[in-house]
Order: structure tokens, then C-alpha cells, then sequence
């Protein structure tokens, strides 16, 4: 539909459309959360009572449908980094909010391997998430760093990648529930400042 302006918008979807989308999305959650986000898309269709080629009207590849099932996820991170930048201590701060991270991008198996690449791939549906999320975390990060709480050299695209791989290596360790932890404290450790 053009506007006066020439600018094209989005038609509002159909009822049976916003129906279909709720469910689709809805399984796609079910389903990456027992099998991973490598589950299969014919599965999700077919719980959702609706066929593989509806599934790709709504969501065009495999990211798309990530991208949608992690919003939630995302906008309690950034609404956890507003909360955060508040706080009296902005190493704390970053702290918590990296172990807010790796505990979404473990949510479902697979996604933070698939955060790691589409924070190189910008034409990944994902990548969308990554934009935000590096905001988030880079004014966590300047905070902490003005402080001089952490290393002057520390970049969040390094602290994204490794949250990344300890979510990854969680992943992988089912049975040692510590893990996370003990991987951030050493990372945390190694974003202290030089001392001389």
C-alpha cells in the first residue's frame, strides 16, 4: 500500500494468517527447545497443522524463524543492560549481564553457535539480534572501562564470541552444571586492568 509520501508499508496479515504465525512460532519454541535449533522446519509445520510452504511464507530460511523465536529472549536482555547501567558497579554490571547472555544463547541448543557466525554474516536474519546486542553490551562495556574496572583494550565483540563459546561448551557439558560459571569467572578475571 503507497502512502502519500510514495513509501510502501506492510499490509496488516490476514486473521487465519496471524493465527498461523502465532503457531508456527510457538511450535518452532517447543520444538527448538527439545532438539535444538537444527530441529527440522517439516516437523514445526506439521505440529502446527500447517504446511512446509506456509512455514516459508512466514519465515524464509531457518534464521528468520531463530530470529523471531529470540526476540523475547532479546528484549529482556537489553531491558536487563538499561537496568544495569544504573548500578553502582559497572564491572558487576557487566558481569551479570554476560551471565544473563550465556543463559539465552544456551536457551536452545544451537543458537549460540548460530549467534557466533551471524555476527559475521550480515545478511543473516540473526544478525539483526547481534546489532542490539552489541549496543547493550558496548555501553555495559564503557561504563566498566571508564571506571577502570576493566582492561582499556576489552572489545565486545571479543566478550559476545567468548559468552558465546561458554554457552557453546555448556552445551556439550550437560552434566557439569558449574561450567558456565567457571568459564566467566576466568574470562572476567582476564578483563581486569594491568596493573603495572
Amino acid at each position: 500500500m503507497a502512502t502519500s509520501t510514495g513509501a510502501y508499508t506492510a499490509r496488516p496479515k490476514r486473521a487465519d494468517a496471524r493465527r498461523n504465525y502465532e503457531r508456527l512460532l510457538a511450535e518452532a519454541r517447543t520444538v527448538f527447545a527439545e532438539h535444538g535449533t537444527d530441529a527440522s522446519l517439516e516437523e514445526i509445520a506439521r505440529r502446527s497443522g500447517v504446511g512446509i510452504g506456509t512455514l516459508y511464507r512466514h519465515f524464509p530460511n531457518r534464521h528468520t524463524m531463530m530470529n523471531a523465536v529470540f526476540q523475547d529472549a532479546l528484549a529482556s536482555l537489553l531491558d536487563r543492560a538499561r537496568e544495569l547501567a544504573r548500578s553502582e558497579s559497572p564491572r558487576d554490571a557487566l558481569a551479570e549481564w554476560l551471565r544473563a547472555f550465556i543463559t539465552c544463547a544456551g536457551e536452545y541448543r544451537g543458537l549460540s553457535r548460530a549467534l557466533m557466525s551471524a555476527s559475521h554474516d550480515r545478511s543473516s536474519a540473526l544478525s539483526e539480534c547481534c546489532v542490539p546486542l552489541y549496543e547493550a553490551g558496548e555501553s555495559l562495556l564503557v561504563r566498566a572501562r571508564a571506571a577502570g574496572a576493566v582492561r582499556a583494550d576489552a572489545a565486545i565483540g571479543d566478550l559476545l564470541q567468548l559468552t558465546n563459546g561458554i554457552a557453546l561448551a555448556s552445551e556439550q557439558a550437560p552434566d557439569d552444571p558449574e561450567l558456565p560459571d567457571r568459564l566467566l569467572a576466568l574470562t572476567l578475571r582476564g578483563l581486569r586492568p594491568d596493573t603495572g
